[in-house]
Parts: C-alpha cells; structure tokens; sequence
C-alpha cells in the first residue's frame, strides 16, 4: 500500500528561484528500500533526489540519501544545502544552534546556518596529478590550446572530479561540452578567473557526459574540491564568488569563504513546490 510523504522541491545556488540546480527532497523516507529510492529519483530525472532518515550517528541532526536518476552518491553540494532547507522549513531544530550537523555517505557534514544563509563544511579534498593520458584526451576532444592550461589534478572529496584551470573564464565558457561523450568521458571540472572587478572572482563548469545532461547546473562538491585547490595555491585569501551555469543559461552563484583552517561553501536556497507524494 502506498504511504503519503511530505515533499519539497528546491532551488540551490541561485538568487533568481528557478535559475539554480533543482533537487527533489522526501522528507519522510523511513520504510523506502533501495529500489524504491532509486526508482523515485529515477523518475525525477533531477540531478539529484534525496531523502531524509533519522540518524544513525547520535550527534547528528538528520541522515540524508543522495541519488542521481542512476546512482548512489555518498556526498554532494547542492543537495546539502538543499536537503538542509527542507529539513528547517519542515520545522527542523539542530542540536547546536547555528550548526546543523548531516549524515551523508561520507561521515557528519556540519552546515552553517547562524547568519540566515547556509553553507556546508568543505570535506576534506584529496589533491593529485592528473594522467597525462587523462589530460592529453581531455585537451584533445574539446580543441583547448594547451597554451590556456593553467594547471590540472585530480581531486576526490568523495566524488572524484578531473579538473583544469585555465587561463580566463572566457576560456571556460567557451568550451563546446558537446565534444564530450560518455562512456569515453564521465565528468570534468573547468576554472578560470574573471576580470579583476568583475562581480564573479571565476567562471566554473562541469561537464557530465555520464549524468545525461551536457552538463551539471551548479556543482557544490567540485566548488568545494576546487576550493581547496585554489587554497593551495595561495588563491583562497578572500571570499570568492563562483558563477556557474551561465553556458546552460542559468545564474548559479556560488560562495567560498575561509573560516580558521575550514572552508565554507554557501549558496541562495528557494523552496518553489511544497505538497505530498504517495508511493
């Protein structure tokens, strides 16, 4: 027999609702098994779909499922911030005022939400070279002048993310992401810096072959990633602001402030549809 949940629909990352990355949140998950969870975000089609569990961690607030139209992820940004938004208008109260601590895949995600806004923890980024191969097919495919590579690695906070840097965000926004296929290719992370003055500090992109869209709206966990890759490089002194999106016309913006040896990633979230589901 089918069993009513309540149902949130979100906007992450976008001061405009409906200019951001949508996610699909079930606040009322407990009794789905994976199938079910599956199908449902199948069925979606976003991004990402997640559902909300009671922790299993006792110093947590609530544990959340994170699902692609295909797969399991054990992190990811927007659905954070979103599935955190959901839980606080459905009247969540974290233990902590001022932090609400997640459970996800890869451990406690604690998210600041003291000022009004929201913004996740930074996890942890492992950064190392990327293949030469890896690069060399990555330049080949989209026709990048090698003269325009800053500099690239591999970063993995959970997701793993071939990333470049590049010279400008020109050079970002001017990447044609239909040159890229899956299964040849999975995801692949691009940055490069605006003009000084200009009201976004980079230009990011993520082009998700695998995902079946050309591309991800806004991505929370490769900001993230990038963040530290940018604080290794002495980058990250200052707040910066992230435009992302702007390729597939939407107005992602995206947050990053150092905070003591942490890294927060913080974004604009609008709750557009509220109701019921049953299944």
């Amino acid at each position: 027999m089918a069993t009513s949940r309540r149902f949130i629909q979100v906007d992450v990352f976008s001061p405009i609702p409906t200019q951001g990355n949508g996610l699909a949140v079930v606040i009322d998950a407990e009794g789905l098994d994976d199938r079910q969870l599956q199908g449902f975000a199948a069925w979606t089609n976003l991004a990402e779909t997640t559902f909300l569990l009671p922790p299993e961690d006792p110093t947590a607030d609530y544990r959340v499922r994170i699902f692609t139209p295909s797969q399991e992820l054990p992190f990811a940004g927007h659905p954070t911030l979103g599935s955190c938004a959901a839980w606080l208008h459905v009247g969540g109260e974290p233990r902590e005022p001022g932090t609400v601590r997640q459970e996800c895949g890869i451990g406690i995600v604690d998210i600041d939400v003291a000022d009004g806004g929201l913004a996740f923890v930074a996890p942890p980024t492992t950064i190392e070279p990327l293949e030469e191969s890896q690069l060399r097919a990555i330049t080949e495919a989209l026709g990048i002048d090698p003269g325009v590579i800053v500099r690239s690695a591999r970063l993995d906070n959970g997701p793993v993310f071939p990333a470049i840097h590049l010279t400008s965000a020109d050079d970002v926004l001017a990447l044609d992401s239909s040159r890229v296929r899956w299964p040849t290719f999975d995801a692949i992370g691009f940055i490069g810096p605006h003009p000084t003055g200009s009201e976004c500090d980079y230009e990011v992109r993520l082009l998700s072959p695998s995902s079946g869209m050309s591309e991800d709206p806004i991505t929370g966990s490769l900001n993230a990633a990038l963040a530290f890759w940018l604080r290794e490089a002495g980058l990250l002194e200052e707040p910066l602001t992230v435009s992302q999106g702007t390729a597939i016309g939407r107005h992602g913006r995206v947050y990053i402030r150092p905070w003591d040896d942490r890294i927060l990633i913080g974004g604009d979230t609008n709750i557009l549809i509220e109701g019921t589901l049953s299944f």
